[in-house]
């Protein structure tokens, strides 16, 4: 018991020090392109955070267990939304930028209208269904490249002398070693988090299927809530929901395509609810209802307000209720 109570204080410290240096090294690198936080966050931030995800879905479909890498990608959208970009926004809402926070609102809703119609028409997940997904996500990555050249200014400086150069190069190395370290250790320290987390909770008599609901799902999603923690405190909130908006996309179309490409599932028929998959009536509603909470003031209004983050965490707590219920 107590090799994993120790493990589990080590992955807590690395993901700490993960997100620290993450988000010091994408603050960093977009400042130095002088791209937008929100940019920033919606892209490279939002890869490294997601990384557990994509590691515990792809396991999952691969060992036969479709159905946690279909909750995990469903659940993690809803625990970024409803939990922790609600406890941001609740704690210090502020003002947005519409015009980087559009694209990755627009490709999100276009991945999750085709999941949703495939998950309807079908239950079934192809791996056609898997390579579109990715597709999306190439496209997404494409575009998102060519906004961030386009935005950016050109670094010119025309007599510039050596030392003058080279100093803005040695920074972004080493905003670069801090972003690859960051991830490295937030993924790491996800991974002990979550293993020794549900070794401890075994050991205490806790049921599977607390188990699953609570350390896997709220596990995968701890690098979110470090960054959005860690952003916070350093007054980057921009890039916690740049951050929380680009990892919702990924969960749907690099952690659910990769998943669904190397091992097609159904989805899971555990609960009935009046007569219809659980998942159906609920989950993917759910999913869609807390996404349009979050962005459409945000889009309207060009700001977030704490009202937002309050509704949040109210549909987060009566989901969690009705899921244990079930």
């Amino acid at each position: 018991m107590i090799v994993p109570v120790l493990l589990f204080i080590l992955g807590l410290l690395f993901l700490i020090k993960g997100g620290d240096w993450f988000v010091d090294g994408a603050t960093g690198i977009a400042h130095h392109f002088h791209i937008p936080e929100l940019l920033i966050g919606a892209t490279v931030v939002s890869i490294g955070t997601t990384l557990p995800e994509v590691m515990v879905s792809a396991t999952s479909a691969l060992s036969g267990h479709g159905e946690i890498a279909y909750g995990n990608a469903i659940g993690s959208v809803i625990c970024n939304t409803s939990l922790i970009a609600a406890l941001t926004i609740a704690i210090r809402p502020g003002r947005t930028e519409r015009r980087t926070l559009i694209p990755p609102v627009i490709f999100f809703f276009i991945a999750a209208a085709f999941y949703s119609l495939i998950a309807y028409t079908k239950g079934y997940f192809s791996r056609g269904t898997g390579l579109v997904l990715l597709a999306l996500f190439v496209v997404y990555m494409v575009f998102t490249v060519l906004q961030m050249k386009n935005g950016s200014s050109a670094p010119a400086s025309d007599g510039a002398s050596g030392s003058g150069a080279a100093e803005p190069e040695a920074s972004m190395a080493k905003n670069i070693l801090l972003l690859i370290v960051g991830a490295v250790l937030i993924a790491f320290g996800a991974n002990l988090l979550v293993d020794n987390g549900t070794l401890i909770a075994a050991a205490l008599g806790v049921p599977e299927s607390v188990i699953a609901l609570t350390f896997v799902a709220l596990g995968t999603s701890l690098p979110e809530l470090v960054t959005a923690i860690t952003s916070l405190v350093k007054g980057h909130s921009a890039l916690s929901l740049g951050n929380i908006i680009g990892a919702n996309l990924f969960n749907l179309v690099l952690v659910s395509g990769v998943s669904i490409t190397l091992a097609p599932f159904d989805i899971p028929r555990s609960a009935v609810v009046a007569g219809r998959n659980a998942s159906l009536v609920v989950d993917i509603p759910v999913m869609l209802l807390v996404m349009l909470i979050m962005t459409v003031p945000a889009l309207v209004r060009n700001r977030l307000a704490r009202a937002q983050g309050i509704l949040l965490l109210a549909i987060y707590a009566a989901y969690c209720i009705f899921q244990f219920t079930l």
